[in-house]
């Protein structure tokens, strides 16, 4: 088993990276294109608000760097206080992009910390579910609350391993665990992530991907931290199909001392 003939299923299209990658926080879109590149990401998020996605056809859009023909685009809801600034923001898009189905939905409930309104984003989801949109959620790492919008119908759900932008990592690998164990949809670890060992980790913990955006962009060099995250997620993805060995209290010689010549 290789991460190569290993794909991550997101709604029914298979792809080799599970890597995602943001495109916000890059001091120009060059930087974003090399880094998108380094990362070796297919899926890539693009803020619906805050990204020129052809709304301005005087300024430079984001599609001139990351063409659709190469990567597929998630629109995300990034800013969204509400169900219906949320549900809109996601049909804009869709009009936006001819009919792009493919969305990551997050509402949030808070501006000091970015934590989602779990409340709001079950709402939404059920709206954009019916709507024909394929959602990818935000969610927190409640295992009760992921499991709701699997059953909704969101085709991946997105437990976040700390707040966005903060860089701490998993905070608590437990309940993602149980999140990954009681999953049918692809569990996707997005926020928090900082360095490459906590990509790692979170693959480790058996997620199916991880989606960062800050950890890369605010790096001292943003396309060598986004090499450095793409082996992460492969060798981590790797540990987990391999299976660990068991931890033990005590030392266990790696020569066994049995049937010594001398």
């Amino acid at each position: 088993m290789t991460a190569f003939n290993d794909p991550l299923i997101i709604a029914g299209r298979a792809y080799q990276s599970r890597l995602l990658t943001g495109t916000g926080k890059y001091k120009d879109m060059e930087e974003t294109r090399l880094a998108t590149e380094a990362a070796g990401a297919e899926i890539i998020t693009v803020a619906v608000r805050r990204v020129n996605l052809g709304q301005n056809p005087n300024e430079p859009s984001l599609l001139d760097v990351l063409p659709p023909s190469k990567y597929t685009l998630l629109p995300n809801t990034a800013g969204c206080y509400t169900v219906d600034d949320a549900v809109r923001t996601c049909r804009l898009a869709r009009e936006l992009l001819d009919g792009h189905d493919l969305v990551k939905l997050e509402v949030l409930g808070d501006p000091k910390t970015l934590y989602p309104d779990v409340t709001a984003t079950l709402q939404a989801a059920e709206i954009l579910v019916k709507d024909g949109f394929k959602v990818m959620v935000y969610t927190s790492d409640d295992p009760i609350i992921a499991k709701r919008l699997e059953e909704i119908g969101c085709v991946a759900v997105m437990p976040l391993a700390a707040p966005i932008g903060s860089g701490l990592g998993v905070q608590n690998k437990y309940n993602i665990l149980t999140i990954v164990e009681n999953a049918k949809v692809p569990i996707i670890v997005d926020a928090g992530v900082g360095t490459a060992s906590d990509a790692a980790i979170a693959m480790e913990l058996g997620c199916d991907g991880v989606l960062m955006n800050t950890a890369i962009a605010e790096a001292k060099d943003p396309v060598m931290m986004a090499a450095a995250m793409k082996h992460a997620i492969i060798a981590g993805r790797l540990a987990y199909k391999a299976g660990r060995m068991p931890r033990r209290r005590f030392a266990s010689a790696s020569s066994p001392t049995e049937g010594l010549f001398f």
